[in-house]
């Protein structure tokens, strides 16, 4: 066993339901969206994606650590988590890569752990009752603190966090922190990056292709991402309601209808392609998030295994006419991809960057490029 000995910790849910474990990591307390991850590995990935943000993190996995944490896997800075909930935590990692144990570094990124309690009885209270808010102590604070912790954190956490989240990015070499916005020189299509929250591995995917990358805050308007002459634009992953980052529609219709840029949607910016063409988005009653969903492409006739990580989806019901619906959610149904059907634009719910997960989709990338070459190799006004 690699069980961590520590002090009395709690989950509290909205509900009043009560969770008593131990704790691990800082010793400290946080409010935030109760959410499950059903990846068997890939927590380090999980810590740090942006779209965590300030939601406390389960893993369905009972045993969470065992390969410690290391100085490449990390997809930001630092842990956007609000809290981290495990079966079990291992204190003996086992891994030539480890550079910290998994104790070691919540402890020092300020982010509590709870562990030993029955993560399966809590993920089946979400999946019945729905996603929820919630609080973690770590720190000896009892369960009626943490309640008005919750009320608390229920007015901050629908606040429009997309403004905030854009952080200066790094080179993917771990060099020092860049100013923004960020270049990535490369020998092939220059590509605009809108980060809304961006997960380090689109960025290691567009650079893997040789692309030529900008990476700009999502806020970054129609002028400033025209002066980058970009052959296309990726709207990246991000945390929260869609709808908070509404602002920026008018942009991405003038790239893509106007300009006639090449866009991709991921993740967020699925559902921001679907709202700037005049769709809508749903809250779903508890998510996707992990590196097992069954996605069928419609195009291609096959089922695809996906990483998904998002609260919220398309409304199919208010779905533009000019948009076609070109992967489905096996389990549930809801959209999971999208085409216009006379611009240069195509979204995909889920990351076919993967990390965690499957390779099933990284193939999405190449398609974006060819898209990206047709639309300039044969034009007299191929920018610059």
């Amino acid at each position: 066993m690699c069980m961590i000995m520590a002090q009395d910790a709690f989950l509290v849910l909205e509900d009043g339901t009560v969770f008593k474990g131990e704790a691990f990591g800082a010793r400290t307390r946080s409010a935030g969206e109760v959410v499950f991850n059903t990846s068997m590995t890939g927590y380090q990935e999980v810590l740090t994606d942006p779209s965590y943000l300030g939601q406390i993190v389960v893993m369905t996995y009972p045993l969470i650590g065992n390969y410690g944490i290391n100085d490449e896997d990390s997809e930001s800075l630092r842990p956007m988590v609000a809290g981290f909930v495990v079966y079990e935590a291992c204190s003996s990692p086992s891994s030539w890569r480890s550079r910290y144990t998994l104790e070691g570094y919540l402890e020092a990124n300020g982010v509590p752990g709870i562990q030993g309690i029955d993560t399966r009885a809590l993920v089946r209270h979400i999946r019945s009752k729905g996603t929820m808010m919630g609080a973690v102590s770590t720190d000896g604070t009892q369960v009626e603190a943490l309640k008005e912790l919750i009320i608390s954190g229920k007015s901050a956490v629908s606040l429009p966090h997309f403004r905030g989240i854009s952080i200066p990015r790094r080179e993917v070499a771990r060099a020092a922190m860049t100013p923004r916005p960020c270049r990535i020189e490369g020998p092939g299509w220059r590509i605009v990056v809108l980060d809304f929250g961006i997960k380090e591995n689109i960025i290691r995917s567009l650079k893997r292709a040789g692309c030529d990358i900008v990476v700009l805050p999502g806020t970054a308007g129609i002028e400033e991402v025209m002066s980058w002459s970009p052959h296309g634009v990726v709207l990246s992953n991000g945390p929260g309601d869609p709808r908070d980052a509404a602002y920026a529609a008018e942009t991405i219709r003038y790239v893509a209808s106007v300009e006639r840029v090449p866009t991709m949607g991921i993740c967020l910016g699925h559902q921001l392609v679907a709202i700037a063409f005049g769709g809508e988005t749903f809250k779903l009653k508890f998510g996707h998030r992990g590196a097992n969903h069954p996605v069928y492409d419609y195009e291609r006739r096959r089922v695809l295994i996906t990483s998904q990580n998002h609260g919220y989806a398309v409304d199919e019901e208010r779905l533009p006419c000019d948009l076609i619906v070109t992967h489905r959610n096996i389990n549930d149904g809801t959209i999971e991809g999208l085409r216009h059907i006379s611009l240069p634009v195509f979204s995909v719910q889920f990351h076919p960057e993967a990390a965690p997960g499957p390779l099933d989709a990284h193939g999405l990338f190449a398609g974006y490029l060819e898209m990206v070459g047709r639309r300039w190799s044969n034009s007299l006004t191929r920018p610059a």
